[in-house]
């Protein structure tokens, strides 16, 4: 076994730290969420906190890790009343990201259940983490099924498995740590709400800050053993202030004052439900047990507020997390008392933790870098994960004029280079659904086989049995029960009788935008109301467990403005800044788009591709553009793409070529009007390829 590198030699990334501890020292805080850009030592220190946690007494030869001073009276393995006990190290079990659901939750042995009435259980992951550490890395890419399970066993403390009416139920409690790049996606607000605290962690940009990192890093890879000897006192220490602030933990008085506060904060930050002011006191306890005492301070709600509230303050995709502090402070001073103000914090600010026992984290000094090395020895220098600047950004400069080709009629006024101009109100849009049946990942758009949904069948299992269509294996093992000697009341059932159920659900789709920001579109109204209608595909897509991309034409090219990716609210941004202007190279946008899906065709031949071009199918720019973008069209037909033109042409007078485009396409033209899901025309239809020449309206 590797030696893992120590969590006190982790320099800086206060609030990783401390979220990680305040977890370790209270399990019932709910877990912590790790957000941050690559390489920035997420995995590295998660991994490392699992040999700071006390030994655990176990049953010995239970695979639940049965506490032999309480066992669990339903374990699968029990009873345990007179089993002996034996101490082991806490583990730490990791959920990869491709899990199955049987790998997660355990599997039954349905063919012995039901010929023999033995509940054959083999355990899963869950039962591995059961009083230790489950890591989920990249947990923003799990499927949602697989976060929803996670989620329900950590929340209820145990897990449940169901096979057509048998069930098996054991104790999972754990400390729950998922980490993940914004970049790569976002979770759904439900889903984060359900994870005790958020933590974000970025890169230095401290040169001597990065210069330690990486000195202790090399010192790591060149001798694991000797670096880790030389941190042995530091993390005998603060594994011994764990076990301390544990057994201290029943012995913290949370105040009316301090309830009061924790109340007053979660209702002036608007945070729905109950289980965000339930986390702030949990958390509020651990960190007074962390410091040593047994009073909740002022402090510890604050720096409660500050890991708890960030997350939950996130409502649509698009919404960044965080949290005014300055709001926070006055809310606290609104509702604060006298015996939780009157108090000092005694704790050494310099712990092992780097963090106290409250209040603002230490500012960071020379001496104290705040980051470490990632995982893969990555330590470039990486932009903030948020994805925000507050530099405003310089304006494009304006363009010379283009040279006119003869007989080309100029550019109304308002064609030329304009700033980027801001979306008009999202509004719920119509389903656009890829027809026909696909086998892609779980989503909610498109019909297809999926592991969950309506059954619509049975077949043979392909490997292990995980969905027992039960009628189906009845009525394949009754022809043979005469000839396999059946005598009793029950049937005899062999492997090759099983039945799997097939399912149909939902898929998602690679929603690939193709975007006109040409000088036709340049009016600031109507480029608002187009950028309004993409934003409110985008959240469409995002609900629906979408991938998406974004490509962009204007002037004499097109760009691929933001390759297929799971993360919407980059699509989003990347949106907001587009400027417009310029020609229009349709053609360019069609073919760019062409080769976009190529390239994921490779990659994911499971994902159905949806285009929607969004567009008033005007083409200028170069001989005969109208022609090329018709050719450019027709190629995207004849992969079978699924597409979708917007019409965006406004005024009394319209030329229909949005119409003509979507012929080309064999696909549908919609007006921005008829793409709302209140409008008159309906609420769902599906992108159809049509073979003659006149698109059909969605209706």
């Amino acid at each position: 076994m590797s030696t893992p590198y120590p969590f006190t030699a982790v320099v800086g990334m206060d609030d990783l730290r401390l979220g990680l501890l305040l977890n370790a020292v209270s399990p019932a805080v709910g877990g912590v969420l790790v957000r941050g850009e690559k390489g920035t030592a997420k995995s590295t220190a998660v991994r490392a906190l699992s040999a700071l946690l006390p030994e655990l007494a176990v049953v010995a030869g239970c695979r639940f890790s049965c506490d032999p001073a309480a066992p669990d009276p339903q374990c699968p393995d029990g009873p345990h009343e007179t089993a002996p006990g034996i101490s082991r190290p806490a583990r730490m079990v990791e959920l990869p990201v491709g899990a199955s659901e049987d790998r997660l939750v355990g599997a039954l042995d349905i063919e012995r259940a039901l010929s023999e009435g033995v509940k054959a259980f083999e355990p899963g992951l869950l039962a591995g983490a059961h009083r230790g550490v489950l890591y989920v890395d990249e947990v923003n890419l799990l499927h949602d099924h697989l976060i929803d399970l996670l989620l329900d066993a950590a929340a209820m403390g145990a897990s449940y498995v169901e096979r057509e009416g048998v069930s098996v139920r054991h104790a999972a409690r754990f400390l729950l740590v998922g980490t993940m790049n914004p970049e790569e996606g976002e979770l759904r607000p439900q889903l984060l709400d359900r994870f005790g605290l958020t933590v974000e962690v970025a890169a230095s940009r401290e040169p001597d800050q990065r210069v330690e990192v990486v000195r202790r890093r090399l010192a790591y890879d060149d001798d694991p053993a000797g670096f880790a000897a030389r941190w042995a006192d530091e993390e005998t220490a603060l594994r011994e202030r764990i076990v301390a602030a544990r057994a201290l933990l029943p012995q913290v008085r949370l105040g009316d004052a301090a309830l009061r506060q924790i109340a007053a904060t979660c209702a002036a930050f608007e945070v729905d439900g109950m289980r965000a002011d339930i986390v702030m006191a949990r958390t509020a306890t651990a960190l007074a047990a962390w410091a040593g005492r047994t009073d909740v301070l002022a402090e510890d709600v604050r720096q409660a507020a500050l890991l708890a509230l960030p997350h939950r303050r996130r409502r649509n995709p698009f919404d960044a997390p965080g949290l005014d502090e300055d709001k926070l402070d006055d809310t606290l001073e609104e509702f604060g008392g006298e015996d939780e103000n009157g108090g000092g914090d005694d704790t050494d600010p310099d712990g092992p933790d780097g963090g106290g026992g409250g209040g603002r984290p230490p500012h960071n000094s020379p001496d104290t870098p705040d980051d470490s090395s990632g995982s893969d020895g990555s330590d470039t220098p990486q932009e903030p994960s948020s994805g925000q600047d507050d530099t405003p950004a310089e304006p494009e400069p304006k363009p010379e004029p283009e040279p006119r080709p003869e007989g080309e009629q100029p550019q109304r006024p308002g064609a030329g280079e304009q700033s980027a101009v801001r979306a008009s109100e999202p509004f719920r849009t119509k389903t656009l659904s890829v027809p026909g049946l696909g086998e892609g990942a779980a989503g909610r758009r498109s019909r297809a086989r999926t592991d969950h949904g309506r059954t619509t069948g049975s077949r043979q299992p392909m490997g292990s049995l995980t969905k027992l269509h039960l009628a189906a294996t009845v009525q394949a093992a009754a022809p043979h029960q005469r000839a396999r000697g059946r005598s009793g009341p029950g049937l005899m059932i062999r492997k090759d009788d099983l039945r799997q159920a097939t399912r149909e659900g939902r898929e998602g789709n690679l929603v690939l935008f193709v975007v006109d920001a040409s000088g036709s579109m340049a009016a600031r109204r109507r480029m608002s109301a187009v950028k309004g209608a993409v934003l409110s595909l985008l959240l469409d897509a995002y609900q629906r467990r979408d991938k998406v991309g974004l490509v962009t034409f204007r002037r004499q090219e097109a760009e691929v403005a933001l390759p297929p990716t799971s993360s919407v609210d980059a699509a989003a941004t990347r949106l907001e800044s587009l400027p417009t202007g310029g020609r229009t190279p349709l053609a360019a946008g069609l073919l760019k788009a062409h080769d976009v899906l190529r390239v994921e065709r490779m990659r994911d031949p499971a994902r159905r591709p949806l285009l929607v071009v969004v567009t008033d199918g005007r083409a200028t720019g170069g001989p005969d553009p109208v022609a090329l973008a018709s050719r450019a069209a027709r190629l995207h037909a004849a992969d079978g793409t699924a597409s979708v033109v917007v019409d965006c042409e406004s005024g009394p007078v319209r030329l229909g070529l949005a119409g003509s485009l979507a012929a080309d396409l064999e696909g549908t033209a919609i007006t921005l009007d008829e793409l709302r899901a209140d409008s008159i025309a309906g609420l769902v239809r599906d992108v159809q390829q049509v073979s003659n020449s006149h698109p059909r309206r969605a209706a």
